[in-house]
């Protein structure tokens, strides 16, 4: 019974000991040791590949609808740069995320793409001593090829083609003709133009040639549709104003909205408003002129505007006068005293010549005159009407609980003087304003569940390559780890603790009952099984074991005893 005891000690000592995975790899055959390192390669490796598929920033597109001919070339530059890329169809070439701006530039410095047109560098390549014809043709090409680069730049283009047809120019009025023009359009899947942007072409290519009316400008998409026959488009450059003045209104109707929204939130809570607001605007243009003159304005109250001034001084001589005859002419006799007498009736007595003087002013004075020339707005307010909804108010109730009561009547003027004030109320242009007050329907909805819902639900269709990448990766993983892995450090670890097993085994045989032996073999089968080794393997080799037992118990006693003399350690433990 000692000796029964001392045995399964000696087993139990033996298991606890735990073998050195250095010892137990250096103690392997030469495959298992080359199955170990493949096993861990093949680790390492999924590792690897699982940090840089996850690292990967993807690759993003360079450029698109490129020609054979720029694509060749930007091929070879990006070669020449070290700048991995790839080709997809429709002439796409795609480069990894971070390296498209910078790949841009440098291909932009070098000239690329230069596009399947040629514009005006068709002139440098002249020929010496070519006609005026060929310099004509080539000059209509490259303002052909510069007008098709500058419509290609909106985003809705993907190309463009133009025909010009330029007269000959003639010496004679009334053979002159002017030029047209054809735009032919190839607009990206799922675009279109609107009446703006087609005006701004035809416009474009107006302004570009000479003597080119915007009536002779034709303009087709890919699907043959005439674009540039809108009467709008032709007139003055008004295109597609109807258009326009809808956006213009309802632009006009959400601000006013928006108001109304903004300055009521806050008094009767968020969701407890609704408003609607319909504007009439007057998109008419007017211009008047008009000059007025006022009335004659006092001299010391207008300003001079010309003076002028004339002075004249002259004299005029005495004729002779008096009785003609003889008496008259005779001079007087010596007086012997002063004596005064009268002149006779009709002598008049010749003193001093007569003088004469002249003065003429001319002043001219400014008129108060006043020009007006007024342009009206386009795009007036003529008239507002706006209609609102509130909410019952909730009242707390005493007993804690909450009661939905309609708004007094002050509280809806208060209301609809706020309404007023934040449309810019106008009684003249006839504008109205409606407030009332109802219940709102209760909606039985949680928006936090729901918005969290949607969340995720859009983050998980926006990360689903990203999350099925990482369940791969786990995936080989945990396959590597116990398909390939295990498997092999058990094998490592299991001839060592055998050997024990079997050691403390033949102690059994030699000192105990075999059932005993046999039956924690049998158990320790069983654990194996339960944690996943090889069970089959194993117990064909125990089976096969027990039966060398029971034909010849003697050799396999003969086994153990050499295995017991070769581990002195073991006697000594015994």
């Amino acid at each position: 019974m000692d000796d029964a005891v001392v045995a399964v000690d000696n087993r139990d000592v033996q298991r606890g000991e735990r073998p050195n995975l250095i010892q137990s790899f250096n103690q392997l055959t030469t495959l298992r040791k080359i199955l170990v390192a493949a096993g861990a390669v093949a680790v390492i490796a999924a590792v690897v590949v699982a940090f840089l598929w996850l690292r990967d920033p993807g690759y993003k597109i360079l450029f698109a609808n490129v020609s054979d001919k720029d694509g060749g070339q930007i091929v070879q530059s990006l070669q020449q740069m070290n700048i991995p890329y790839k080709l997809e169809s429709g002439g796409v070439i795609t480069v990894p995320a971070e390296l498209v701006h910078g790949a841009r530039l440098q291909l932009a410095s070098q000239g690329l793409p230069k596009g399947g047109t040629t514009g005006f560098e068709l002139l440098d390549n002249q020929k010496f001593g070519i006609s005026q014809f060929g310099e004509q043709v080539n000059y209509q090409r490259a303002v052909e090829g510069e007008l098709a680069r500058s419509i290609e730049s909106l985003s809705a283009v993907a190309t463009a083609r133009i025909h010009l047809a330029m007269p000959k120019q003639t010496v004679f009025l009334r053979e002159q003709q002017k030029p047209t023009a054809s735009v032919l359009l190839t607009l990206h899947p799922g675009r279109a133009l609107d009446g703006a942007q087609i005006a701004g072409i035809i416009h474009l290519v107006s302004s570009s040639v000479p003597d080119l009316p915007i009536r002779n400008v034709t303009v087709v998409d890919q699907d043959g549709n005439l674009l540039s026959n809108m009467p709008d488009l032709l007139n003055g450059g008004n295109g597609s104003l109807n258009q326009r003045q809808m956006v213009l209104v309802h632009q006009q109707e959400a601000l006013l909205s928006e108001r109304i929204q903004k300055i009521l939130e806050p008094i009767v809570g968020t969701d407890n408003v609704k408003a609607e607001v319909t504007v009439q605007m007057d998109f008419s243009e007017v211009e008047q002129a008009s000059e007025s003159f006022k009335p004659n304005s006092p001299p010391n109250a207008s300003a001079i505007r010309s003076e002028q001034t004339a002075e004249g001084n002259g004299s005029t001589p005495t004729p002779a006068s008096g009785v003609p005859g003889a008496l008259s002419n005779q001079p007087p006799g010596a007086a012997s005293a002063p004596i005064t007498l009268p002149n006779p009736p009709g002598v008049t007595v010749n003193t001093a010549p007569a003088s004469t003087a002249h003065k003429e002013a001319t002043r001219n004075y400014e008129v108060d005159k006043t020009v007006e020339h007024v342009k009206q707005q386009v795009g007036v307010l003529k008239r507002v009407n706006a209609a609102v909804v509130v909410n019952f108010k909730r009242v707390q109730q005493r007993d804690g609980g909450v009661k939905s009561v309609p708004l007094t009547q002050p509280e809806i003027n208060q209301v609809t003087n706020l309404v007023q004030e934040a449309i810019g109320f106008n009684k003249e242009r006839g504008d109205s304003v409606k407030v009332v007050n109802a219940a709102f329907a209760d909606r039985v909805l949680d928006v936090a569940g729901k918005s969290f819902l949607e969340k995720l639900t859009e983050y998980l269709i926006a990360h689903t390559a990203d999350i099925i990448k990482v369940i791969l990766i786990a995936l080989v993983l945990v396959y590597l780890m116990f398909g390939v892995v295990r498997p092999i450090l058990r094998d490592v670890i299991r001839p060592k603790q055998d050997k024990g097993a079997m050691g403390g085994e033949e102690g059994g045989v030699a000192l105990t009952a075999e059932e005993l032996a046999q039956s924690e073999v049998e158990a320790e089968v069983v654990a194996e099984a339960e944690a996943g080794m090889q069970l089959a393997a194993f117990s064909e080799l125990l089976q096969r074991a027990k039966e060398m037992a029971k034909e010849d118990p003697r050799m396999v006693a003969t086994i153990i005893r050499e295995w017991l003399t070769a581990d002195p350690g073991s006697q000594k433990t015994n």
